[in-house]
């Protein structure tokens, strides 16, 4: 088996605002002090020297992250693009709670976040989209690593879709995890079978 071990990376200052991030990669989006404890805190509790491989999303907060996630063990960081975050397209940077003024059909008032029907209207990336990245990554990963462990490191909704993808989860069943949580996926290389062994694991699991 290949196991994934998927992390959300840091609070940012957009986390703390209430932003959209999306693919915007600009300081506001960059870790918080608050983010870089508790990359320093899950560091303590996940030690990459038991790994074989660190993929990173190319978006600076989870540069940052993985920066500090690496300091003991210096992986090689791989940057895939397949790990973005979701595009928000003309959302964004834009408030969520104004977002959802503006468009509460559009969003899920329970969970507070996008419904997949979003993406016509903001001209966003689909749900199915970074699902099916994630896929072709995952794929990918587990042929290059087959019975290996790999690290990715990466955004909030990519996570969901991580999850998704060995669940056939829709729409917004699995929600959003936690900033520098860890979820754990395992594929068989041969036949790509997922299992999702947990999700959202904070960093005092380990």
């Amino acid at each position: 088996m290949t196991e994934f071990y998927i992390v959300r990376h840091g609070r940012t200052f957009a986390n703390a605002a209430g932003l959209k991030q999306g693919t915007i990669n600009t300081p506001q989006t960059y870790l918080t002090d608050e983010g870089r404890a508790q990359a320093q805190l899950l560091a303590q509790n996940f030690d990459l020297r038991d790994f074989d491989a660190l993929y990173v999303s190319p978006l600076e907060r989870t540069k940052q992250t993985a920066a500090i996630l690496n300091e003991e063990a210096r992986l090689p960081v791989i940057e895939d693009r397949r790990l973005l975050e979701i595009s928000y397209g003309d959302w964004d940077g834009q408030p969520n709670d104004e977002l959802m003024n503006q468009y509460p059909e559009l969003f899920s008032t329970f969970v507070k976040d996008v419904r997949p029907e979003y993406a016509a209207v903001a001209h966003g990336e689909t749900f199915a989209h970074v699902k099916k990245r994630v896929q072709d990554f995952i794929k990918d990963v587990t042929a290059q690593h087959p019975n290996e462990r790999v690290v990715v490191v990466t955004h909030g909704f990519t996570v969901r879709s991580f999850a998704a993808s060995a669940t056939h989860a829709p729409g917004l069943t699995i929600l959003e995890p936690e900033n520098c949580s860890v979820t754990k996926l395992i594929v068989e290389p041969n036949t790509l079978e997922q299992h999702l062994i947990y999700y959202n694991r904070s960093t005092q699991g380990f």
